[in-house]
């Protein structure tokens, strides 16, 4: 007879008692790893196809159709109006139903929406292939990604959303052989074999994902909850779950939400519009701006490296406030770069604070409320957080639009990003809810 693992009980003749010590397993046979590996190469493929080379689609559709800055920020826009507007009934269905379902209906959505845009010929169309495209992004992307991650990771929580979300920077990396084929086959060639890849390849990686660690008979972080009592390292979130209704009371949940809005404001404003800044303002080369996003990403990357292997050992929101400066440092430099060596700089600051941010937003967020109620937390403050990204593109691309120049709006958004660290340093834990706990397992309650 076999244990839970497959092997015979005991080993070298020694029998395993039922005061023996539990054999750990190891770290590389935890399902929860798998996931963080799945998450990684899922934001890969929507980095790379999507958000890494959306401000090349840009420089194209506008050369082509003659449609306004403005205008093609709406794509954009378009995109998290979705994802914001999804967010409250995404997580109730993730917190119910798991996250397998609901990426595989977003990956086969996601492709579709992009051979959909490989056709368009109208302003109206774009519109309706972003719709498609932004829908499927956000049931297969981010959301979708995170809630697993925090039932799977408690102890190591920043670490494996660092490297899960390092993906998305390493879409970056590919984003220059996607600006060759643009320049090579042409952008509708591009986003519709993007679109066949998504969804072949896509596939296949959603069905790794599992809701809870419950589900294969294994615990957070792959350590049984006795072996876990006897850690140095206490949980960070202290066991504590808040429900939804709770989190909306609790000031930190808009203090976070206001400050992670902002920070997205500002990044969501660069990736629309930062390579047209560099090809038109510039007068660098479609590839050469696109060299400048790779080292961005680069650096990005590291930093939710670093991100995540300190998050769960510093304080997270002083962390984010000192963030937000350097995003501020970074766009004053790019709105008055003279040389290279200025938008250099931007790259390197902007991509490093945008990586060790990153993995903050969501551990912070369950350090606080707890994993219970995770997706219905998380899909509300959404709604709010994307306000950033849906304001930052217009603003600028009504900027530039109007005064003919990127300068201004850039230093706007230096302005407002120096401002948003002050959210973050606003946002103390909350109080416990003062009531008994929630049951061990199960999905958490309805609001």
């Amino acid at each position: 007879m076999t244990d839970a693992g497959g092997a015979a009980p005991g080993t070298a003749g020694e029998p395993r008692g039922p005061g023996a010590p539990r054999r750990r397993r190891p770290a590389w046979r935890f399902h929860g790893w798998r996931i963080v590996g799945a998450s990684a190469a899922i934001e890969a493929l929507m980095g790379a196809f999507f958000f890494h080379s959306f401000g090349a689609y840009v420089v194209l559709l506008s050369a082509q159709f003659g449609w306004s800055k403005t205008a093609l920020a709406g794509g954009f826009a378009i995109a998290r109006v979705v994802e914001g507007a999804a967010g409250p009934g995404q997580g109730w269905l993730l917190d119910r139903l798991g996250p397998r379902t609901v990426m595989h209906v977003g990956m086969v959505l996601f492709g579709a929406g992009l051979i959909l845009f490989s056709q368009i010929d109208s302003l109206a169309g774009f519109y309706a292939a972003f719709l498609v495209i932004s829908l499927g992004a956000t049931l297969g992307g981010f959301l979708s990604i995170l809630v697993p991650l925090v039932h799977w990771f408690e102890r190591r929580r920043s670490l494996a959303i660092a490297i899960a979300f390092m993906g998305f920077a390493f879409g970056g990396v590919l984003q220059p052989a996607v600006a060759l084929a643009l320049e090579g086959w042409g952008w509708r060639e591009t986003a519709f074999f993007s679109g066949v890849l998504s969804i072949a390849l896509g596939a296949p990686l959603v069905h790794v994902m599992r809701h809870r660690p419950e589900e294969l008979g294994e615990h957070p972080d792959g350590i049984d909850p006795e072996e876990a009592a006897a850690l140095d390292v206490p949980s960070p979130a202290g066991g504590v779950d808040f429900t939804a209704v709770e989190a909306l009371r609790a000031p930190a949940f808009w203090l976070i939400s206001a400050g992670h809005g902002t920070a997205l404001l500002v990044v969501a404003a660069l990736l629309v519009h930062f390579v047209p800044y560099a090809t038109e303002e510039l007068g660098y080369s479609l590839q050469r701006a696109s060299q400048v996003v790779l080292l961005l990403t680069v650096l990005q990357a590291t930093g939710m490296l670093l991100g995540g292997a300190v998050g769960d050992r510093v304080n997270k929101r002083l962390t984010a406030a000192l963030c937000m400066i350097a995003h501020a440092a970074a766009l004053a430099t790019l709105a008055l770069a003279t040389a290279l060596w200025m938008v250099l700089a931007f790259a390197v600051v902007h991509g490093f604070a945008w990586g060790v941010r990153g993995p903050l937003m969501g551990s912070i967020r369950a350090d606080y409320f707890g994993r219970r109620a995770f997706g219905v937390i998380m899909g509300f403050a959404n709604i709010f957080a994307m306000l950033g990204m849906i304001i930052g593109p217009l603003v600028v691309g009504a900027l530039v639009d109007r005064f003919g120049s990127y300068q201004g709006a850039f230093l706007l958004l230096a302005a407002l990003g120096a401002a948003g660290s002050g959210f973050f340093l606003l946002a103390v834990p909350p109080r416990s809810p003062g009531r008994a706990e929630l049951p061990a397992a199960g999905p958490a309650p309805l609001p």
